[in-house]
């Protein structure tokens, strides 16, 4: 199955198209509706990435975790959602549970990678950064220590003009670029650990 770019709130009805997964959410005031373009390019991204067939998974800036949830659907596999603030992850919790997917998509309040337990659930396979461009800069280096070997990392929220600059702070860390992706005024960047 392939991941359903856009999500149905709970306001709203229907049935996903044959051979795709929906998600309800209510995103609150938590990013991640599935309709902005730098989450688009996360979904497009995600279904690259699955016949990989990751195992562990990190969402940081996991917002209504959308991301989480459409990895832990597709790839049956536990994620990890991360978030600053704590209405996001109580938000982020309530859409698992809503999803069935409460026992696979785990939130917890925490500041990136500072966060022991963020740092011990590594070394990931997949990591989703749907942020900004200057902390997914920022963070470049702590993320690829805990990124495994051939683990892929999505790197999204970085304008089309932005993404120079967050793939050299990626490839200074040795990472890859594997394919960017631009959805209207957004790109995602897909790197890769060798």
């Amino acid at each position: 199955s392939d991941v359903c770019s856009s999500d149905l709130g709970t306001h709203l009805t229907g049935r996903a198209p044959a051979g795709r997964i929906a998600l309800t959410l209510d995103a609150g005031v938590a990013f991640g509706s599935g309709e902005h373009g730098s989450t688009q390019g996360c979904l497009l991204a995600l279904e690259s990435v699955a016949r990989r067939r990751p195992r562990r998974i990190a969402d940081i800036g996991t917002g209504s975790a959308i991301l989480a949830m459409a990895a832990a659907a597709l790839l049956r596999r536990p994620v990890l959602g991360t978030d600053i603030e704590p209405w996001a992850v109580r938000v982020a919790n309530e859409n698992a549970r809503r999803n069935g997917l409460g026992r696979l998509v785990r939130a917890r309040l925490a500041n990136g990678w500072l966060h022991p337990s963020v740092r011990a659930g590594g070394p990931y396979d997949l990591v989703f950064e749907n942020i900004l461009a200057r902390p997914v800069c920022a963070m470049a280096r702590t993320m690829a220590r805990h990124l495994a070997p051939g683990g892929t990392a999505i790197l999204a929220g970085l304008l089309g003009s932005q993404a120079r600059m967050v793939l050299a702070a990626h490839r200074r860390q040795g990472l890859r670029l594997v394919r960017a992706i631009p959805v209207g005024n957004w790109t995602t960047l897909v790197v890769r650990k060798a």
